[in-house]
């Protein structure tokens, strides 16, 4: 596996991709100023590639860097597809931290989110993350068959009467029997940009993107709507293991294509006629491990080639009573989505809404202009949506669509919650 060393992926890693740094304080919602980052290829932290610095956002620059050939990632293949790097960061008052194997592929964007702790007086400690190999590319143990209906009325395990998305999920950083992993409070949308971008490659179809992250959801929402670990006496909510559920990598780093589409579908799950709970929506990689009945990774890939949609990626490989569908509520959240897009001319309380979000959201992100709060979208409304739309990766419209309705609330209440801890 010569092709697998590290000086050969550098010397062939012939295309770019492209990686942003954002640094906050452990709340994740206030943004450090002036971080010092260094960047280097994992395995050579003392070649230092690029040095760069933190705006008023907490953001660098979005970095140009080198990525392996575009094709290594369409079609299985011994060529790892990403190159790695090493991002180590540095803030006054802050524990220095030191992030390897920060995955960038070709074309794409790779986005870090860096979160700081408060440096202990007379501590003098580096904290370290190492990212692993996408799934698709290192050894993990194959998904253990469940049936993917849970039997409800035996043991009561359904807890809820209807889907609900939760603000946050708490995952188990290893095997249920492991009582030594960490358990993570995760915002429900991050759980599910993470273990996309651990699973699957960001440089595949948009259509087969959406396949495996509808799929991720409703996995993910069946064992919310079921309480299934907890019904097991377990205090968490999902595992990070591949033999249970889905890899989750905490620190890991995203990419932003992944995290436009969970913002745009963060509300829809699958299901079935007849059947109340998302369904437990299995899958393989196809190549080295088989699976009947489920849907196969490189296959729903090769079917997004040949310009199949998401739903028929999924009917597919699950049969055509599969169906998307919406969850009833979101929680954490202020108000719901209004079901109509906020742009210029529209006046009204969802307005007022979103630019007293806006004005609390700025004393933290400064450089989002505050507005003058009338329920009226007029032209500095818009400007300061556009702004917070290119801070908060997502497209800039200067309207309020779902994403920016979902990313406001939640941006909103977690700037909110750090002021009222002070």
């Amino acid at each position: 596996m010569a092709k697998n060393n590290l000086r050969y992926l550098q010397d062939n890693a012939v295309d770019k991709g492209r990686l942003q740094i954002s640094v906050t304080n452990q709340t994740g919602f206030t943004p450090i100023e002036g971080a010092r980052i260094r960047i280097s290829y994992t395995g050579e932290p003392g070649n230092i590639l690029e040095e760069v610095q933190t705006d008023t956002s907490g953001q660098t620059a979005t970095l140009a860097v080198n990525a392996p050939p575009l094709e290594y990632s369409m079609e299985p293949s011994e060529n790892q597809p990403y190159s790695q790097y090493t991002v180590q960061v540095e803030a006054e008052g802050y524990r220095p931290i030191d992030i390897s194997g920060v995955a960038v592929l070709p074309e794409e964007t790779a986005l870090q989110k860096v979160a700081l702790e408060p440096l202990g007086q007379g501590e003098n400690v580096v904290d370290n993350i190492v990212i692993p190999a996408n799934t698709l590319f290192g050894n993990y143990p194959a998904k253990i068959a469940e049936a993917e209906i849970k039997p409800v009325t035996e043991s009561g395990e359904i807890v809820l009467s209807r889907v609900v998305i939760p603000e946050y999920i708490v995952v188990h950083d290893g095997a249920p029997s492991d009582n030594t992993a960490n358990n993570y409070y995760v915002r429900y949308r991050d759980y599910i940009k993470n273990v996309a971008s651990s699973e699957i490659y960001a440089t595949w179809p948009d259509a087969t993107l959406r396949a495996n992250i509808l799929a991720i959801m409703s996995f993910t929402l069946n064992r919310v709507y079921t309480e299934w670990y907890r019904n097991k006496g377990y205090e968490y909510t999902i595992t990070s293991s591949t033999a249970f559920d889905h890899k989750f990598v905490y620190g890991r780093n995203i990419y932003s294509n992944i995290s436009r589409i969970v913002d745009e579908m963060f509300q829809n799950y699958l299901s079935r006629p007849n059947v109340r709970q998302p369904i437990l929506t299995q899958y393989c990689d196809g190549e080295r491990v088989t699976c009947s009945g489920w849907m196969t990774q490189w296959g729903s890939k090769y079917l997004g080639d040949q310009n199949y949609s998401a739903i028929e990626i999924l009917r597919y490989f699950y049969g055509n009573d599969m169906y998307i569908n919406v969850a009833e509520e979101v929680s954490g959240i202020p108000a719901s989505w209004p079901g109509y897009d906020l742009e210029l001319g529209v006046s009204g309380s969802k307005v007022r809404t979103i630019q007293e979000q806006i004005n609390r959201i700025a004393k933290n992100y400064p450089a989002i202009p505050t507005v003058t709060v009338d329920g009226v979208y007029g032209p500095s409304t818009k400007r300061a949506i556009e702004v917070f739309q290119s801070v908060f990766g997502l497209p800039v419209s200067g309207i309020v669509d779902f994403p920016t309705w979902y990313r406001l609330s939640e941006i909103y209440v977690g700037v909110s919650r750090i002021a009222e801890l002070r």
